[in-house]
């Protein structure tokens, strides 16, 4: 019981460790919980989409994908040209002594080994995060953001992933919620729903 209350406490470090590549960017910023809450989200949808996913296995594997930073930190391209971080040492400490600790080392191996479907898809939902905000950051005037965005849109391997980048770079970021209603931005939503 210990080991998994530690555990839950060591991953509660990720709400607190920034994700550092954003230095670079010089606009936007996130944790690396919340970057993988979204991975997670995208990693369902990426799955639902392929029939020869295991959905539950793709959206474990992206919600694990960066347990290691609560140790390591997170770093970036430029950091990792420099600084060696030892991956496999952080995550098989981590996962020691837990009852599914082999299981979170097995689903990292798999992220990180690129072969499976599910890995592909779980990499690819780790990059349309990366694209969506890219793409946030871009429509709120930083010009750096587009040239990013191209870079990760590259690194897509599968079809659906590749579909959806489209659909994220030909789509507005506010459309969402603002839905260009001018009614509604003028006199309100009462005012607005009236006239429906």
């Amino acid at each position: 019981m210990r080991e998994s209350v530690n555990f839950l406490f060591e991953i509660g470090m990720l709400k607190r460790i920034p994700r550092s590549g954003y230095q670079f960017l010089g606009t936007g910023g996130e944790s690396v919980a919340e970057h993988s809450f979204r991975v997670a989200v995208i990693a369902y949808v990426l799955a639902k989409n392929e029939p020869k996913a295991d959905t539950q296995k793709v959206v474990l594997m992206s919600l694990f994908h960066d347990f290691h930073e609560a140790r390591t930190g997170d770093h970036n391209y430029v950091n990792k040209k420099y600084v060696a971080v030892n991956e496999d040492g952080a995550i098989n400490d981590l996962a020691k002594g837990l009852p599914f600790g082999q299981e979170i080392v097995s689903l990292i191996n798999d992220f990180n080994s690129r072969e499976t479907i599910e890995a592909k898809l779980s990499r690819d939902a780790d990059q349309i995060d990366f694209i969506l905000e890219l793409k946030r950051q871009k429509d709120l005037g930083n010009q750096s953001a587009a040239e990013w965005l191209r870079y990760s849109v590259k690194r897509l391997v599968t079809d659906f992933a590749k579909k959806l980048a489209d659909e994220i770079t030909s789509t507005d970021s506010s459309d969402w919620w603002f839905e260009k209603n001018e009614e509604l931005w003028v006199n309100g939503p009462e005012t607005s729903s009236e006239h429906n």
